[in-house]
């Protein structure tokens, strides 16, 4: 009963946000300062708005993940993070991020063939709390962008809730949505699609790293048609998704 107790109230204080010795030893050191470096930079993202700031200053985190499968709720998991920054309106080929994650599991032969990912490549990896927080300290308050966005934000968020006990509070950008917005007419809005129709050259595909800069770089042809609109901040942008 007493150990009961003890267990209880170290997961009211670590539900609470709080690492206490007790926590740190039950989680491991390392482990408990990445979850708390991961919560408190969730509270202080729900302290930010930036939907007054123009797009062109915005800095943005685009990003992308490859996964085992398509369920973060029945076993699948991320494998890989990508992402890449874009800063007024350029992108910073420079500040990139790149980690290969351990699943804990077998990557299917499907998705081996598909990323290029292998077993073994992801035997000494890092794992799921260490490369998510090595990301999310990459992020930092940026907005993110992401393409086709639905299935990033789901594994994003499963992380997050299995590690630290919390959501994304980080706006996302979905280029889809804005591909829908700008060309409606289009029969496919699939990235290849995308990108031949913006000319963009496609390289490396299903790579976490190489579909991040892809996306950034259709972000950044987007943009321009959407200031020539006159949309000029994120609000502006999100008030005419938002009726598309």
């Amino acid at each position: 009963m007493k150990e009961q107790k003890g267990v209880g109230r170290m997961w009211n204080l670590y539900k609470m946000g709080g690492v206490t010795p007790a926590i740190a030893s039950m989680l491991g050191s390392q482990n408990a300062q990445q979850m708390a470096f991961i919560r408190n930079a969730n509270r202080e993202q729900r302290k930010q708005s930036l939907l007054e700031t123009p797009l062109r200053e915005l800095e943005i985190v685009v990003f992308d993940l490859e996964t085992t499968g398509f369920n973060p709720n029945h076993g699948d998991e991320i494998i890989s993070f990508g992402a890449v920054v874009v800063k007024g309106g350029e992108l910073c080929e420079t500040e990139t991020f790149y980690s290969l994650v351990n699943p804990r599991r077998t990557i299917p032969r499907s998705i081996v063939e598909l990323t290029g990912i292998t077993n073994g490549m992801v035997q000494d990896a890092p794992d799921l709390m260490t490369a998510l927080h090595d990301f999310m300290a990459f992020v930092g308050r940026r907005l993110l962008v992401a393409h086709a966005s639905g299935h990033d934000k789901q594994f994003l968020n499963a992380a997050l809730w299995r590690t630290s006990k919390v959501n994304l509070n980080h706006r996302v950008l979905d280029t889809m949505m804005i591909a829908k917005w700008l060309e409606p007419n289009r029969e496919g809005y699939s990235l290849d699609d995308l990108l031949a129709g913006s000319c963009i050259p496609i390289t490396v595909r299903h790579h976490a790293l190489e579909d991040s800069l892809m996306t950034a770089r259709l972000w950044l042809h987007y943009l321009n048609q959407i200031v020539e609109r006159n949309v000029f901040t994120l609000g502006d942008l999100y008030a005419y998704l938002s009726k598309h």
